[in-house]
């Protein structure tokens, strides 16, 4: 094999058998590994990616708002109501929340594990380069796919549009709650993207007031366990035999447990900016469980709150959100009405979150070469913000906004976006397996470890969630769509992934081998300080 130009010493003879990121590479490859680096305390894991310092300018407290912010969206305000009409009663409702928080926490120390090792922006695609290095490149391609593809902020924009008009008193058609919607992704963009200071700024102020929010709601609701309700009505008294209805089917308990779980979602969003956060290790360390432990509380909490006022038969009977149920009873008509802003405001905060996690994966997408004009997609200019990387999640977000018709099509596309993150989840678990299983081949070592058990238990947790939303409907009622069938966004799931795995055959072996050439990466540094990977051909003899 001959390497052309081969008076270029930046470029490396290609291998077919390992060529990973040299921070990757095993002890046995690489005796100075930058894993060593950072459990040795060397600036708090800062020198495993060398960013510009001016990047750095997450600290703890917006950390923990980076990632609370993500997990605190709709879901709190709307979710408890349907986990007791599936359950049947308050007592199994609030022991399902207790499980879905143990299975996040386990999904919290996995992360931790692996971001505390390799303290890059990325996450999971951080992760799973590292763990799954063959056939070579093709875990960036199937994870490249599903990142870039899939508009994470498009169902609560929508849905910030659907709340305000509610406010509004305004009647909610596609077309200007969507509209509202654009106007709400696009805002996150700009502010991201060209005013990154005051992009975490608002996240932070966002952040507080959800949390305040959360914080008003469970001492009215311990002024109801008191007897004190708007107008002297009687308390519901749902904790007297509170499991008295419970229902015994595996379908309504899979359900409920699926729903809780999502609520939860949101605990890696700190790991895609790992780059830009000052003492990485460290404050990861702090920031994410307690980010995760105050959540936790929260929500427990608020459960209770809404549980103490509104009686069980109207919360199972009620379409509505049983935020607006709470505060009515707890207050007046137009309290239940103003709910509607506030839940816009928390879904406001959650694309803020969700747009900046999303954007990051982009960047180190196009840092590592795995995405056409990678150069483009890898660079901060021109205001220091990866706008390139966000504004290709902001894309996506359009097009699923705009183009589908309401009904089934869009509550699929809103499916499709989440369910494949239970795969990569599973990926990321069973990574973190087989590196502690195999240590010495990986030179494998973390500051902070979630345990084996705890690594297998999260990785069986996912395979749930993954075989979940194939279990038929108990009914028409409980069905994800009304003409579609209800297992279609697990289906078209796999196929994204699958079609991942086609872009990989294609660019790195198809090609490649009726083109006469192997590819290979050289690393290089950027006019704005940042490294990037940039994917060259090297020809064969």
């Amino acid at each position: 094999m001959s390497v052309t130009p081969s008076s270029d010493p930046s470029i490396k003879k290609a291998d077919s058998n390992f060529d990973v990121n040299e921070e990757f590479a095993p002890k046995k490859v690489l005796d100075d590994t930058v894993i060593q680096h950072v459990n040795a305390g060397d600036n708090d894991g800062e020198s495993f990616d060398k960013v510009p310092e001016a990047n750095r300018r997450i600290g703890t407290f917006s950390a923990v708002m980076l990632i609370a912010n993500r997990m605190i969206g709709t879901g709190i305000f709307a979710t408890p109501a349907s986990i007791v009409s599936s359950t049947g009663s308050i007592g199994l409702a609030l022991i399902l929340w207790l499980v879905g928080a143990i299975i996040a926490g386990a999904g919290l120390a996995v992360y931790l594990e692996w971001a505390s090792a390799l303290p890059r922006s990325g996450g999971e695609k951080v992760y799973l380069e590292y763990a799954f290095r063959k056939p070579l490149y093709a875990i960036t391609c199937l994870y490249g796919i599903y990142a870039a593809t899939l508009g994470w902020p498009s169902g609560n924009s929508v849905y910030a549009g659907e709340m305000l008009l509610n406010a509004a008193n305004t009647e909610v058609t596609r077309w200007n709650q969507r509209a509202i919607g654009v106007g709400v992704v696009t805002f996150a963009l700009i502010l991201h993207g060209c005013l990154p200071k005051w992009g975490l700024r608002l996240q932070n102020v966002l952040g507080i007031f959800k949390i305040g929010v959360l914080l008003f709601i469970i001492v009215a609701g311990f002024v109801a366990l008191g007897g004190h309700v708007n107008g002297g009505a009687p308390n519901p008294s749902n904790f007297k035999n509170a499991f008295a209805g419970s229902k015994s089917d595996a379908n309504s308990f899979v359900n409920s447990l699926y729903n809780v779980i999502w609520a939860f979602v949101g605990f890696s969003n700190a790991g895609y900016a790992m780059s830009e956060i000052r003492n990485p290790v460290k404050t990861i360390r702090v920031a994410a469980p307690l980010a995760m432990i105050l959540v936790t509380i929260l929500y427990m909490l608020v459960n209770v709150a809404f549980f103490a006022a509104v009686p069980k038969a109207d919360i199972i009977a009620s379409e509505r959100l049983i935020a607006s149920l709470f505060f009515e009873r707890m207050f007046n008509a137009a309290a239940g009405r103003a709910v509607s802003v506030i839940i816009a405001l928390s879904a406001i905060g959650n694309v803020l979150a969700v747009l900046f996690g999303q954007g990051r994966i982009n960047q180190e997408l196009g840092r590592e070469g795995a995405l056409p004009f990678s150069r483009f997609f890898a660079s901060n200019k021109p205001f220091n913000a990866p706008l390139a990387g966000l504004a290709l999640q902001w894309a996506v977000s359009l097009v699923i906004m705009l183009a589908p018709p309401g009904g089934d099509i869009y509550s699929f596309l809103l499916n499709l976006i989440s369910y494949p993150l239970n795969i990569f989840n599973a990926l990321v678990a069973l990574g973190l397996i087989i590196v502690n299983v195999r240590k010495e081949q990986y030179g494998w070592s973390s500051p902070i470890k979630a345990t084996l058990p705890v690594s297998i238990f999260y990785f069986f947790a996912n395979l749930f969630l993954i075989a979940a939303p194939l279990v038929p409907p108990s009914s028409p009622a409980n069905a994800p769509y009304t003409s579609l069938p209800y297992y279609l966004h697990c289906v078209v799931g796999f196929g994204i992934i699958a079609l991942g795995f086609l872009y990989y055959l294609i660019w790195i072996q198809i090609l490649p081998r009726f083109g006469g050439y192997q590819m290979s990466r050289r690393e290089e540094v950027g006019s704005d300080g940042l490294t990037r990977k940039v994917f060259y051909k090297v020809k064969n003899e």
